[in-house]
């Protein structure tokens, strides 16, 4: 055993609730797939591909939906070969397959109950045809990394849904999701050109081959003709024909796609409408063709505030007069519960709660078109009575570009700001529905008496523009009461919406498994019964996603709902919508943090010490604490700011054993005898064999601990020099405070980087002093980033005493050439501090060392030459500081092109984490190291000599500072 072996039982749940819950994983299901499911599939894909643990199923059991449904195995798809070797398997055995993506559906469509398919990891992709018009991109794609490509052609897709930031091309597709502008024309039925898919039998169709059809009826002819005899039966029937054109008049995702059997003549072009929309029950599109549209850039936006919700609504039709293409509804409720995203005013809180809002957008190609719009959005306004109730409120239009991204970002953040602030332990219904928009106002009436009467919290927010309204309910899952009263909700509902008003009871969200029950209501028994019979010719058996979008069960909406046991204060909130994955650098390898609070949420169902509780204990020490990178970059992604890296930093803290607090604490407070160690260990290092020290370092890691010891890696930097430059405190316009780690590791080229912030900073006029005695000291990241708290505390204290005094007091900045460390020591210090060293480092102005060299330093610097191309890596501490724009500014004057790869994210390097699971960072930077070593670039640009060394192994190219290429260009 280690010598540092933590304790799993510090993993435990400390406390929860009396009794285990009703929807835990029974016992049966702890040794995760059964046989001969398991040994079956390996046999078929590889054991690298076929995920059986029970902490796996369980991760994988949960989206953004109130569902929750365990399956008996994840496969994570690597080609279509997978794929349709999945589908045959499923075949030949009556078994069930459904494909999850993002996992961001909010009616269940992502969940299955036998065969689950991972199609994210391996399908990412963009290609751009011709000049932007068209893209072929991959389903693992999110909408925010398509738009990324495109828009550097001027382009944008369609669809535009408000989890953009999470949400895969896949299931945009494959649910018809639209978003804030796409209607009924920007939508994906009407922007897809081309789809690829597989069909439940394993065929694979490219509907933009020319003889796609030929080779469809030759490997399907039973198919063909069943899709041909449904067209046939709908164009000879009058009164059905005009009733589905009418049907999408208006936003609608409720069911299968009749019109596709209006608008194609052949089954391929049948089939490739009926696919949008079919939330994989009909096959897995594989790759999506999109024509793309103009991206106006000239945008004008107005957040106009008004009385009550029905007044705002009857505002809408004279925006859609006026061109506006967005116009975005939200309730006192949604206004208020958004305060909790940053850059939303804090006033919005004291909103009365009648009060509504109307985010208005217009945009516009040049500038004379966008004059134009503003004139005629002043009109509107002059006549419409609105009120300012707090003093953020403007309603006035504005151009800039700040204000209009916080208010975007607060409509974006309906689902999970609202459902963020619901009561602890409650599951949280996401309904859309559509409405004629001259009936919007009369519908929102509707809905707030209702919710009201059912004892439910109104939450409305919607594209207003388009008569699609949002709303949310939250109830307790637990309580069979709770779950009658939204029973009764939804029939109400539904047949509110449908008799009253003719409209869509899913607008843009998809059937899923909460409207299937409702299906025939909205659409009539001829119509649904059309939908059944389209089902049973695509997928006669029955094999991909049964009970999603057809149940006749008229309760299929009340099982499976999830309930939502409370788990520690900082991740409770989560809604589990899944906005944090993309930004996780351990997604591709272990869990997410979504994951990790998801299976938390277990633990917590289950009876202590039972055997499912034991097998996720087990494997959330290394797949969910060990390799979290604590870079915290999920709480900037979610919406509430739920911070799971502090979480898991906790869970370190609580596996240490006391003899490992006193050695952490131990190397704080003689910190200055271990950076002499740790330099004189590297500089030893150049000159021993990089094999024999990766041997003792995995020798040393088995007998301490492997999350303890970091593992050597081939080219680690040299050391830095014992000394560094001289400088003097006269005259001095900041402190400069090198970073440990650039006191240890020696920087590439000619010069250290104290060497070179030293030097471009007399030159620009803006002289820094090192003070003689930094050596020592430290940001205290080190101690935080595992969780040790007394060394964490002790070496907080000591460099905000120090830096206080350094500074004298605050009078001058204190610049810090490590993003990490800045962030750390403006930010992360501050609840270790003593009372009287809070009040000191409230005076400290810390600057990150990009901030001063693009503020301070280029005005007062001559560039004498550059370099043709730089890549850089912004680091996720520069996202957290909000110093990405200062890095590009630095490099942009150094280097002719400037390139920041389209999946640029968190290295996971993390200080020496990539040393201690390497693997991580092999995983997280896998995207971004390819982009980086497609091309080749001049230079390698970062500002953190860790994330730098990360990069190095993960592209084999050489990364160093900015601010040593700022010195290089301005040598004279």
């Amino acid at each position: 055993m280690p010598l540092l072996e933590p304790t799993p039982k510090a993993l435990r749940p400390a406390s929860r609730p009396a009794g285990p819950a009703h929807d835990r994983v029974p016992d049966r299901q702890a040794k995760g797939t059964p046989e001969p499911l398991r040994s079956e599939l390996t046999a078929l894909l590889g054991a690298d591909k076929v995920l059986t643990k029970i902490s796996d199923l369980v991760r994988y059991a949960s989206d953004a939906s109130p569902y929750r449904f365990v399956p008996q195995v994840v496969v994570v798809a690597q080609d279509i070969d997978d794929v349709s070797a999945v589908l045959s398997y499923a075949h030949g055995r009556s078994r069930e397959v459904v494909f999850r993506a993002a996992g961001t559906s909010l009616n269940g469509q992502a969940q299955g109950e036998d065969i689950l398919v991972d199609v994210r990891k391996h399908w990412a992709g963009v290609e751009v045809i011709g000049d932007g018009e068209q893209a072929r991109i991959a389903p693992g794609t999110t909408v925010l990394r398509a738009n990324a490509t495109l828009s550097r052609h001027g382009r944008v897709l369609g669809p535009d849904p408000a989890s953009a930031i999470a949400c895969t091309i896949g299931g945009v597709v494959a649910n018809n999701a639209s978003g804030m502008t796409a209607g009924t024309t920007r939508n994906s039925y009407r922007t897809v050109a081309s789809l690829t898919f597989v069909l439940p039998t394993g065929t694979v169709v490219d509907t933009a081959e020319p003889d796609a059809d030929e080779q469809l009826a030759h490997a399907e002819p039973d198919l063909c003709e069943g899709l041909l005899t449904i067209r046939r039966e709908i164009e000879a029937d009058e009164e059905l024909t005009a009733r589905i054109r009418a049907k999408y008049e208006i936003k609608n995702t409720n069911g299968y796609r009749l019109d596709a059997f209006l608008d194609g003549a052949t089954p391929v072009e049948i089939l490739r409408g009926l696919m949008v929309g079919s939330e994989g029950t009909f096959g897995f599109i594989s790759e999506v063709v999109f024509d793309t549209l103009p991206l106006d850039r000239k945008v004008t936006t107005a957040l106009l505030f008004f009385p009550s919700l029905p007044a705002a609504a009857a505002a809408v039709p004279l925006f859609n007069e006026a061109g506006a293409p967005a116009v975005e509804l939200m309730d006192g409720n949604t206004l208020r519960a958004s305060t909790s995203v940053a850059g939303v005013p804090a006033d919005w809180a004291r909103l009365p709660k009648s009060t509504a809002a109307l985010l208005v957008e217009f945009r516009a190609p040049d500038e004379a078109r966008q004059e134009a719009y503003e004139a005629a959005a002043a009109k509107v306004v002059d006549g419409l009575e609105l009120v300012a109730p707090v003093d953020s409120v403007t309603n006035a239009f504005t151009r800039d570009a700040k204000t209009i991204g916080a208010y975007w970002k607060a409509r974006k953040a309906f689902v999970t700001a609202v459902g963020g602030s619901r009561p602890s332990g409650t599951t949280l219904i996401t309904e859309d529905f559509a409405v004629p928009p001259s009936r919007l106002a009369d519908a929102c009436e509707a809905l707030l008496e209702l919710q009201t009467r059912h004892g439910f919290d109104a939450a409305v927010a919607g594209h207003a523009a388009h008569g699609n309204l949002h709303f949310l309910l939250a109830f307790d899952a637990g309580l069979p009461a709770d779950v009658e009263r939204y029973a009764a909700f939804m029939d109400e509902f539904c047949k509110l919406t449908v008799e009253r008003f003719d409209g869509s009871l899913k607008a843009e969200h998809a059937t899923g498994r909460n409207i299937a029950p409702f299906l025939e209501l909205e659409w009539g028994p001829k119509a649904t019964e059309l939908m059944w019979r389209t089902k049973q010719v695509i997928d006669p058996d029955g094999v991909l996603a049964p009970r999603i979008v057809l149940d006749r069960d008229p309760k299929a909406h009340l099982r499976g709902l999830k309930t939502i046991p409370k788990v520690e204060l900082i991740a409770d909130p989560c809604i589990e919508c899944g906005f944090c994955e993309p930004t996780c650098p351990s997604g591709d390898l272990t869990t997410t943090p979504r994951q990790r609070i998801v299976l938390r949420r277990e633990m917590m169902r289950q009876t202590p010490g039972s055997p499912v509780e034991d097998g996720l204990v087990e494997a959330y020490g290394y797949d969910a604490v060990d390799t979290c990178a604590g870079d915290s970059t999920c709480k900037l992604a979610c919406p509430v700011g739920i911070d799971t890296g502090a979480l898991m930093k906790d869970f370190r803290r609580a596996r240490h054993s006391p003899r490992e607090e006193k050695v952490a604490a131990f190397t704080a407070r003689n910190f200055k005898a271990v950076e002499a160690a740790a330099r004189l260990a590297v500089a030893a290092a150049d000159r021993i064999n990089d094999r024999l020290l990766t041997t003792v370092t995995r020798t040393a890691r088995k007998a301490v601990r492997p999350d303890l010891v970091p593992e050597w890696l081939p080219d680690i930097p040299g050391a830095a020099a014992r000394k560094l430059p001289r400088t003097t405190r006269v005259g001095a316009s900041a402190v400069y405070y090198p970073a440990c780690v650039n006191r240890i590791f020696a920087s590439p080229g000619d010069r250290s980087l104290p060497e070179a912030v030293a030097a471009v900073s007399t030159r620009a006029g803006r002289p820094v002093w090192i003070p003689d005695d930094v050596s020592g000291t430290c940001c205290a990241t080190i101690w935080h980033s595992k969780g040790y708290d007394e060394g964490n505390t002790v070496m907080a204290n000591r460099i905000v005493e120090a830096a206080w005094g350094w500074t004298a007091g605050g009078r001058l900045p204190l610049v810090v050439d490590a993003s990490s460390c800045t962030l750390g020591i403006a930010h992360e210090v501050v609840p270790y501090l003593t009372a009287d060293n809070r009040q000191l480092h409230r005076q400290l102005n810390v600057v990150d060392s990009l901030v001063w060299a693009a503020d301070e330093l280029l005005p007062h610097l001559t560039v004498h030459r550059t370099v043709g191309s730089a890549v850089l890596h912004p680091t996720c501490s520069m996202s957290h500081l909000g110093d990405e724009a200062q890095l590009r500014a630095v490099a942009e004057a150094c280097a002719d092109e400037v390139v920041v790869p389209d999946d640029a994210g968190c290295c996971a390097f993390a200080g020496d984490r990539g040393m201690l699971h390497k693997e991580l960072t092999e995983s997280a930077t896998r995207k971004e190291a390819a982009e980086v070593t497609a091309r080749a670039f001049d230079a390698h640009l970062s500002a953190n000599r860790m994330c730098e060394v990360g990069m190095d192994h993960a592209t084999g190219r050489a990364y160093y500072s900015v601010l040593l290429e700022l010195e290089r260009a301005t040598r004279p």
